[in-house]
Parts: structure tokens; sequence; C-alpha cells
């Protein structure tokens, strides 16, 4: 081997750039530099970041348990799996779910969706359904895994391809859509009919604001009570404002489940001990819930309200974090004339192709600086 000038040789293994797109993020730093210079400061509305505190109680279970010394368990403890299935009963009406063998908490949704393709099984010359308009992770678990990506909101545009693995979003991140009854339950029988495992992102479906209110993939009304070939995945990042703790949970199929606890353990892929008594904590309380919502509801009627008066058109948004947005323009161009009012977008072709003259604009700043975006965007958009 000769050597070369500090480079590695690049012999067993592709580079990362050859497996992942570029990080979306990092094409935004003009755009940030120029909101950041703005005089009276940079509005950030480009990410789904809480900026409201975790509630004391949280904490407080979370200091509690701090001087535990041992290793936690991979599936959690039996209180974190009986809260899991308690609170989603209660807030989003599912039922019959084990606590045994039918929930498993993950180290933050992100992690477990971008690695569920390759711990199912899913890989080269298989094919991963992703919504035309996706959270970026969906592609980047399935091209992690060597599967094939395939862009599509309809069964119809699938064809006789062999589909091992469906992403749905409900209420869906960039644009707010709300998926009904009705559409969920086709592609529950399609999964019946073909053995395509469904994986439902729910971790909005708790921030409904406008039209019909969301519904988990796991509801009866959508499954008839038969969670097979489904998972369901939640977090407490958005309704708990527990982003930095990493908290979030699978539910649904045992089989599934189980397989992927086996997996999981023999990976060390475990919940803190100290995150999973937080987490019980956020689950047996609603209050903090519902709170947050409200203040969300507050700050996006006023963002709405600011956007429309600015002549921006906006689709869906009927529930989550984000107002889906459009002059009717590039997104780009459009994030530019916003930063020079200080105000930090996302634009909509990060999600994929559709949203190429659509920004997603984030609920996620203080009562403050939502008015402070509100009163830039009324004095309009410089060209």
């Amino acid at each position: 081997m000769t050597e070369s000038s500090g480079a590695h040789p690049r012999v067993l293994r592709k580079p990362v750039g050859e497996r992942l797109p570029d990080f979306p993020w990092d094409s935004l730093a003009d755009a940030t530099a120029l909101a950041k210079a703005h005089p009276e400061g940079m509005v950030d509305l480009s990410v789904g970041t809480p900026i409201d505190p975790v509630a004391p109680h949280i904490q407080l279970a979370l200091a509690e348990s701090a001087a535990v010394p041992g290793y936690p368990q991979t599936k959690g403890t039996v209180r974190l799996r009986e809260a899991i299935v308690g609170a989603m009963h209660r807030r989003y009406g599912v039922r019959g779910l084990s606590a045994e063998s039918g929930v498993l908490p993950v180290v933050g949704t992100k992690e477990a969706i971008a690695w569920l393709p390759t711990l199912l099984g899913v890989g080269e010359g298989h094919t991963v359904v992703i919504p035309e308009l996706a959270y970026p992770t969906y592609e980047v678990s399935a091209r992690l895994a060597g599967a094939e990506v395939l862009r599509s909101d309809s069964l119809l545009k699938l064809g006789p391809e062999k589909v091992s693995l469906i992403y749905l979003n409900s209420p869906a991140n960039p644009h707010g859509q709300v998926l009904g009854v009705d559409h969920l339950r086709k592609f529950v029988e399609y999964a019946r009919r073909t053995g395509t495992v469904i994986i439902s992102d729910e971790c909005y479906l708790g921030l409904g604001f406008e039209g019909e209110q969301p519904v988990s993939i796991l509801d009866s009304r959508v499954c008839d009570g038969d969670y097979r070939n489904l998972i369901a995945v939640h977090s407490l990042s958005k309704t708990s404002n527990m982003a930095s703790y990493r908290a979030g949970w699978l539910a649904g199929d045992e089989q599934l489940i189980q397989e992927l606890l086996e997996i999981r353990r023999h990976a060390g892929l475990m919940n803190p001990g100290p995150i999973q008594a937080a987490m019980v904590a956020a689950l047996e309380e609603d209050g903090h819930e519902t709170l947050q919502h409200e203040l969300y509801r507050h700050r996006r009627e006023i963002l709405k309200k600011a956007l429309l008066a600015a002549g921006f058109t906006i689709e869906h948004s009927d529930a989550g974090l984000y107002l889906w947005a459009t002059e009717g323009r590039d997104g780009r161009e459009t994030v530019a004339r916003l930063a020079k009012l200080g105000i930090l977008v996302a634009p909509g072709d990060f999600y994929g192709p559709r949203g190429q003259q659509f920004v997603r604009v984030g609920l996620t700043a203080t009562d403050e600086r939502i008015a402070v975006a509100a009163e830039r965007l009324s004095n309009g958009l410089p060209e």
C-alpha cells in the first residue's frame, strides 16, 4: 500500500457522501448569517426545537432518580411501560396495547426511525416508501439500510413493486396535514394483504388545531384492534418539551416489538434510568401537555394571521408545530427575503421536490419573539 497525502484508503466501504444526502440545515448558513445580522436580532422559526421549560414535576422525577447506579433495562421499567399504555389510552383512545410486549421505549424517535429498516431486516433489494413531502430521516433510514426509496402518498402509485416498509406521518412534518380514518384504513388493508410493515410517525398527534382530529394508526376505527404489521412512533419532545431528554417509544405489533427489543438489547440501545423515571412523570399527568397545546395555539394564531396579511398562502397546517406557507415563488427566495427581516425559516425543498415553492415556519419561539416576527411581517417583505 502506498502512502497518500493524509487520505484514508477506501477499500471495503463507501464514504458517507455516497450513502447519505447532504445534511439539509448546512445549506442555511448564508440565510442564518443574514438573519443574525438584523439589528434587533434573529427570530429563529426554522426548527421544531421546544423553547418552553420542562414541567417541574418531570425535572423532579429526573433528579430523584439520578443516584441509581445500575444499568437500565432496554425494555423499560414495568411502570414506564404501563404509563405508556395508559397515556396512549387516555390521550389517543388506543385500547388493547400490551404493557408486557406491545411497547418499547427508544432513545429519541429520530434514532429509532433512522435504524428501523435496518433493525427490521430491510436492506438491499427492498423498497421503502416515504411521503412525497417527508421528514428527511425517513430517506436516511432507507439509505442507511441499503434499500431503495420511493416517494408516494398514494397506494395507486406503488404498482407491482415489492414494498417492504411504508412510512406514514400524521399530523405531518412539514405541512401539518392530517390523514383521516378512511385514508389510514387503506394502508392498513394494504399491509394485511402484502405483509408490508407500516411505520406511523405520530409525534405530533397531540397537536391538532383545526379540521379533523388526528387519530393513531392503532385506533380501533383504523385497524379494528389488530396491530399486525403496524408500529406507531411516539415522542415526548414536542408536547412535553423533552427534546433534550431523548424520550420516545414504539407501540403496536407485539411480534415486531419483541424482535426490535432483542436486537436493541444486543446493541445496548437503552434509555437511561433517570430518563425513564422522567418519562413516567410526563406520561402519568396530562395537564402540562394541555397547557403546552394552548401555548402553541396562541402562537399559531398570531403567526398565521401575520403571514396571511403579508400575502402568503398557507396550505394544510391543521396540526403540528409548523405553518406551510408560500408566496408562489421559489422557497429559497422566500427564505432570503425573510432573512432580511431577521426571520429564519426552513425551505420546503428540505422535505422533497414538491416543497420547492414553500417554506416551513415553526411555532417554536417564545411569545415575545413570535410577536416580533409578526410585527416585522406587517411592514412587508423586502425584494
